[in-house]
């Protein structure tokens, strides 16, 4: 690697934590700083919630509700937690109401915490909050300049219980279970036992399931529901075939709420059509709402829709391969998909992973986006699951080319290995406030997420620019995205810092150093200034 002569041209700096960006750069989701909670372990604001539907049996370790819901997220919000983290977008699991039973899926008694355990998408669990509750979020969300992300579940509805009755027929299959060794035998089959497979390929028109029809009378709304499903149908013009019920409740959200996108799970066991026909329903849904709500509006960017097609990685560029058929998600309703090359690529060094990710980003994927990840809720095996390598983890997540997505308690190493969780529970304990308040450790690390958070949230080139190496030996880039340019240097020895920005910066610029607040003059095409740290994040003031 090239070594760029360093000018060792003094500039005078000082300690500036009060300034300001001349010129706020404009959000773009390739940039985008994602925060991803399990809604049920995030913050408990609301205790009178917390058991509902009869659910008092004894589940297996970290396997039943928790407590957290949407007004302990609204306190976060409140309390700038998210702000402070550079945070412009919250992913949460799945709010809709969950099967009332449990079920063991070979792991202990699990009761549907986790969101993905579907009975009646057009209504919240009480568990997580209430309608209100969600109006409040949003809109608190978005007047801090927050995006709203929520989980969609087509694929398949919760399992069957003594308390939850399977779908009709004409609604869902029961079996083959899925053999992932083919389009088919990924798509037309049952993730596993007892998860009902909505027949996601079908247009023929089925009736509306009778446990919804009496539960919606038992609830008096049962002629808003059908009223509303009727002009939807009538406006569309499409079949009443279930994914688009499906499709219609979920959009609903965006058309009452406001929410800004969609994760979409278990993507490739559905026929790729489906997520083109989604988004559209969404975007439309979408419309509707600025349309009403122009004072509500954040921006001109369109519904937001990321795949998880499980196992689909950078590498792949464009094309998922079952190994008999290959598909192009992005041109069936994404704008991005869920990386799962990144946690085995941070073991790269810095620059390798950051220039090859750039080149992708800006040419195979260019207009599209992945969304980078090291632990998650599903993922036995995240990077540094021993919290061993947490600063290394944060600084490669938040300022790789592409969308971060930080998952809950990463700023805090929360514990991954907890003792008598088995399977992905382990990954799913309650957020760690506690060490916020009495570990130094977990604070210095917060610290050190927040500062990175806040300059990516600030400067969109971060994620979405063109990643250029000034010097190897120490270790400086630039990123830029149309008007928006920064200079990063990692890894550097405590003391003087010098950078040659010719090109970059013009002589005279000030910038300010994000990390330790000081800010210095260009002069001669560089800057030379001296902090204790070994982060530096520059931009012009």
């Amino acid at each position: 690697m090239k070594k760029i002569l360093l000018v060792a041209t003094a500039a005078l700096f000082t300690s500036c934590a009060s300034v300001k960006n001349s010129e706020k750069q404009p959000f773009t989701w390739e940039g985008a700083n994602v925060y991803f909670l399990l809604t049920d372990r995030f913050a408990n604001g609301d205790k009178s919630n917390d058991v509902n539907f009869g659910r008092t049996g004894k589940p297996a370790v970290l396997r039943g509700f928790e407590g957290g819901d949407l007004r302990g997220i609204i306190q976060k919000i409140d309390e700038n937690y998210f702000t402070d983290l550079g945070i412009n977008a919250i992913w949460m699991t799945p709010v809709v109401e969950q099967i009332h039973g449990a079920t063991d899926e070979g792991t202990g008694k699990t009761y549907g915490f986790h969101g993905y355990w579907t009975k009646d998408w057009t209504a919240l669990d009480p568990n997580f909050g209430t309608e209100a509750d969600l109006k409040e979020l949003v809109e608190k969300a978005h007047a801090k300049g927050i995006r709203i992300v929520l989980d969609a579940v087509i694929n398949h509805t919760g399992p069957v219980t003594p308390l939850d009755n399977v779908y009709p027929n004409s609604w869902v299959r029961t079996s083959p279970q899925c053999q992932y060794n083919s389009y088919e035998s990924t798509t037309a089959c049952t993730l596993v036992a007892n998860l009902p497979d909505i027949l996601t390929e079908s247009d023929a028109s089925a009736e509306l399931p009778q446990m919804l029809v009496d539960k919606w009378k038992a609830e008096g709304r049962y002629e808003a529901e059908m009223s509303s499903l009727n002009d939807f149908f009538v406006r569309t013009g499409f079949p009443k075939a279930p994914k688009y019920y499906i499709m219609k409740w979920l959009a609903d959200y965006v058309e009452e709420f406001g929410i800004d996108g969609y994760r979409v799970d278990t993507v490739k066991h559905t026929n790729e059509d489906v997520w083109k026909e989604f988004q559209q329903v969404c975007q439309q849904a979408f419309d509707i709402y600025k349309t009403k709500n122009p004072a509500n509006v954040l921006d001109k960017n369109l519904f937001f829709t990321v795949g998880e097609v499980y196992g689909y990685g950078i590498s792949q560029k464009q094309n998922y391969d079952f190994g008999d058929k290959k598909v192009n998600y992005y041109q069936n309703g994404f704008k991005s998909l869920i990386n799962f090359d990144f946690k085995g690529d941070a073991n790269k060094p810095y620059e390798e992973l950051f220039s090859s990710y750039s080149k992708m980003l800006n040419a195979d994927l260019n207009g599209k986006t992945v969304m980078n990840y090291l632990t998650s809720h599903d993922d036995g095996s995240p990077f540094d699951k021993d919290r061993k390598r947490t600063f290394e983890a944060g600084t490669k997540l938040l300022l790789a080319p592409g969308i971060s997505q930080v998952y809950y308690g990463d700023e805090t190493a929360r514990d991954l290995t907890i003792e008598g969780a088995t399977g992905d529970a382990t990954l799913r304990s309650n957020m760690n406030w506690s060490d916020i308040r009495y570990k130094p450790a977990t604070a210095k690390l917060l610290s050190h997420y927040q500062k990175l958070g806040k300059f990516r949230a600030n400067h969109p080139a971060v994620g979405a620019g063109v990643h250029q190496m000034i010097s190897d030996k120490p270790y400086w880039f630039s990123r830029e995205f149309q008007n928006d340019k920064v200079v990063i240097g990692l890894e550097l020895p405590n003391g003087l810092k010098t950078v040659n920005v010719t090109g970059i910066f013009e002589n005279g610029a000030k910038l300010r150093d994000a990390y330790s607040g000081k800010t210095v003059k260009v002069q001669n095409g560089a800057v030379m200034f001296e902090t204790e740290f070994s982060t530096v994040l520059l931009e012009k003031i």
